[in-house]
This record gives structure tokens, sequence and C-alpha cells, in this order.
């Protein structure tokens, strides 16, 4: 395979798809049904298994377990799979695992993201872009993760939690509600401790939208009425904003989950 660099020591089986430019470093095993996008890098004692397509520019580090069968005891061995984007940063330690037949049968993460030491993604998850996730970071199965939002270190979130775009949930936080995009999760059981501030001016939002978005959220979690009220009032003040359309997009796609909110009355 042109342009394609495979070390000595390591064992790609025969199936395995290499783009052009894919270099594979010692000791690395690339299973049968693999597949890795142009310029992907394994630079050493990675093993990738299972149905699992890595995008283009993606390097994995030493120790990565990536696409092996779901940790999930329920799993009988159905065909199954995870799709990682492109220009991604997979660190040491790092596991990943494909979907399941309870879930949708595949496990995707997004373009850009970064998966620090040791952190997990677990079975059926969804991960959008740009998404990083510090050391230890514990991701269980069937979760949503936003565009942008990163996660501390030591941080653990329960299955089925949504976490909303360019949020932020705090190191060694245990978060078991959804995280609403732009929010700040913080402590064990995690509460809504404001907005992300600083990922929003990170990422370029103008001082207006980030005022606009804190009056919407003190309003969001008054004290007064109920939250379905204070969502009516917020949805006429903000008609048009997009950035608080999106966060009671958010709230209504949950249904009867569970909301992170303020431990005692309205932070930001």
């Amino acid at each position: 395979m042109a342009d394609v660099h495979v070390h000595p020591t390591a064992v790609v089986e025969d199936g395995a798809r290499l783009a052009p430019g894919v270099k594979i470093g010692p000791f690395c095993v690339v299973g049968p049904e693999v597949k890795l996008g142009e310029g992907v890098e394994l630079i050493s004692h990675v093993v990738v298994a299972g149905t699992t397509e890595i995008g283009s520019g993606t390097r994995i580090f030493p120790f990565a377990s990536i696409g092996h069968q779901p940790q999930d005891l329920k799993y009988k061995g159905e065909p199954c799979s995870l799709t990682i984007g492109s220009d991604c940063i997979i660190r040491e330690g790092v596991t990943m695992n494909p979907g399941t037949a309870g879930g949708g049968s595949v496990t995707t993460v997004g373009n850009g993201c970064a998966f620090l030491a040791n952190s997990h993604i677990g079975h059926d998850c969804r991960v959008g872009n740009g998404v990083i996730f510090s050391n230890n970071v514990m991701l269980a199965g069937h979760c949503t993760v936003g565009d942008y939002a990163i996660a501390g270190g030591g941080a653990a979130i329960i299955q089925y939690t949504r976490v909303g775009h360019h949020s932020f949930v705090g190191g060694m936080s245990g978060l078991e509600n959804d995280l609403i995009p732009y929010g700040m999760a913080l402590g064990n059981r995690a509460y809504l401790s404001g907005l992300n501030i600083v990922g929003l001016q990170r990422r370029g939002f103008s001082r207006a939208d980030i005022h606009d978005l804190r009056r919407a959220y003190r309003l969001l979690f008054a004290a007064e009425g109920t939250l379905v009220e204070r969502m009516v009032d917020v949805a006429e003040e903000f008609a048009g904003h997009a950035s608080v359309e999106e966060i009671l997009a958010f709230i209504r796609e949950g249904g009867k989950r569970s909301l992170c909110t303020p431990k005692n009355g309205t932070e930001s």
C-alpha cells in the first residue's frame, strides 16, 4: 500500500483498510474490519478492533483500546460499530466501545476532539465535534455530548445523560441529570453552577450574546413559578435569539428526564 508505514512488530490483519499516509507504530494491532483514514497515526501499542472507522488525521497514543466489544452484559455478539471523526487526539489508555443492539448498534465521535489519558467512551454514545475530555473522564453508555463540551479530570457522566453544546462539567463531578447547552455543572452529585462563561468567550461569543444568555438563565431558573411557566416567559422575551432557543429546545427534547439545576437559587 503506497505511503502506508507499518512497523515490523505491528499486526495488521487481512481485510483492514488503510488510506494513504497511515502510520502504524510498534506493537500495534489492527483488526480485519477496521478502516483507517488518510494520515491516521497509531503511535505504539494501540489496539483497534471490531467494525471501527477512524477519520483522517486522528492520532492515537500508546495502550489505547479502540473498538473492542462493549462493556454491556446484555451484549451477545451482534454486529456493532464505532465511528471516530477526523483530527482527533486520543491519548494513552483511552477506551472507546462500539454500540449495542439496544442503543442503535453504533457509537459515534465527531471531529477535532481530544480525549486525554484513561478517559472512556461507553457504548451507544453520541459525541459531537470539538469535545475535550480531561484525564480519567468516564462517559457511560447511551450518553449524548454536544459540540465543544468539556469535562474536567475524573468527571463521571451516568447512562443516558445529555450534555449540551458548549457546556462544562467540572473535574471530579458526578453528572446524573441533563446539562443545558452553555451550562456549567459542578459537584457530586453535580448541580448547575451557572453558565460556561470562559468557554463562551473562548469560542468567540460576543458580550451581547453572553449578556442575553445570562439574563435568560436567571429568568429560566428563578424561584418564581414552574419551569414550564418560566420557559414560556423566556421564549417570549428572547424570541429569535438562537442560543436561548437552543437551550429551550434541549429542555423540551428531554421530555421527562431530570434536568441539572442550581443547588440554592439562581447562580450565574
